[in-house]
């Protein structure tokens, strides 16, 4: 809700805005217990802040209290204000999953689980009633929606059936922790290796696609924190560019986008502390990425339908997948 309200949630914003936040806690909650938290009938109550505003009720003494109650709260669906009117009516919805996942050294599944979120941005006019549904809905585990969702009808018939507040809102999450359902989107090969004495080292590592169902990969990044006992390192990628920061042992290897055509490949060698143990353990790859239109547990939306308005909305749905906790280990 901060976010919401002022960009972004800091200890400096909180400061700065501490009356609002109180203000907003004020109506959040009643006796300790949840009562108006949809963004939308705060902002009927609460107006943000803007600098106009700011300088008008420093001069006159006034908050940014409404005066009147929303007449969503008077209503049974406290989440939408009425008399909502919108010249281009459109009905948005996410589709982002994030995967996390642990791959041995030989590149074999230990972990892999998703975390999925279907995020909505709705302006339409009047009093409309959704039905939105998916392809393959068994798929879903450890379901969790907006209150504005009728959860009889989806135990029943697995539909989204709700009346959406205006604006923005997550309509739900989900998981998906069957692992045979859980496909990975690169596999990377890897050689890390200290010589005995501890002289030094060597570093290999490529990264190329794998289950993407023929999308692109993108904003690819490895991330490896190298043993603390590292003097310097002299390395060379095909692809990217990698930074070193001596200070924190920490290697960012940025390659972008994977061409299939060309995998990326950043190999050289690793320089110890003289008189240094060779160590333990090698570090595991830490894998950051990007997919665009495609959400890897396959979750499609089939149909969204409108009901109680006469308008015809325009509807879009998004898809894209992004690394979580992604670890390969060396």
């Amino acid at each position: 809700m901060i976010q919401d309200y002022f960009g972004e949630c800091s200890e400096t914003v909180v400061k700065d805005n501490m009356v609002m936040v109180y203000e907003l806690l004020e109506e959040m909650l009643d006796n300790g217990f949840p009562l108006a938290t949809e963004s939308n009938v705060l902002k009927e109550m609460i107006r943000p802040p803007t600098i106009l505003r700011s300088v008008v009720n420093t001069l006159t003494g006034t908050s940014n209290v409404g005066d009147t109650l929303p007449t969503g709260q008077l209503s049974t669906i406290p989440w939408r204000r009425a008399g909502v009117k919108y010249t281009n009516n459109e009905a948005y919805f996410d589709v982002v999953e994030e995967i996390d996942a642990i791959l041995d050294r030989s590149g074999t599944t230990v972990l892999a689980e998703i975390q999925g979120v279907v995020e909505a941005c709705v302006k339409l006019s009047g009093m409309p009633d959704l039905t939105l549904s998916f392809m393959n809905p068994r798929l879903l585990d450890d379901v969790s929606f907006h209150p504005c969702v009728r959860y009889k009808r989806w135990e029943s018939e697995r539909v989204l059936s709700f009346i959406p507040p205006d604006g923005n809102f997550t309509l739900m999450t989900y998981h998906v922790n069957a692992q045979n359902l859980v496909a990975i989107p690169v596999y990377v090969k890897q050689s890390i290796s200290f010589f005995e004495g501890g002289s030094g080292g060597r570093l290999d590592v490529t990264v190329g696609p794998k289950q993407t169902m023929g999308k692109t990969v993108e904003g690819v990044m490895v991330t490896v924190h190298l043993p603390k006992t590292i003097l310097s390192i002299n390395l060379t990628a095909t692809q990217g560019s990698y930074t070193y920061d001596n200070g924190t042992k920490l290697l960012v290897w940025d390659i972008g986008k994977l061409n299939p055509q060309k995998l990326p490949n950043l190999r050289g060698s690793l320089s110890l502390q003289a008189g240094a143990p060779k160590p333990e353990e090698n570090p595991s790859l830490n894998i950051n990425l990007k997919i665009q239109q495609l959400a890897i547990s396959g979750l499609k939306v089939n149909r969204l339908d409108m009901f109680g308005e006469k308008y015809k909305p325009f509807k879009g749905v998004k898809y894209i997948t992004k690394a979580g906790k992604f670890q390969v280990r060396t």
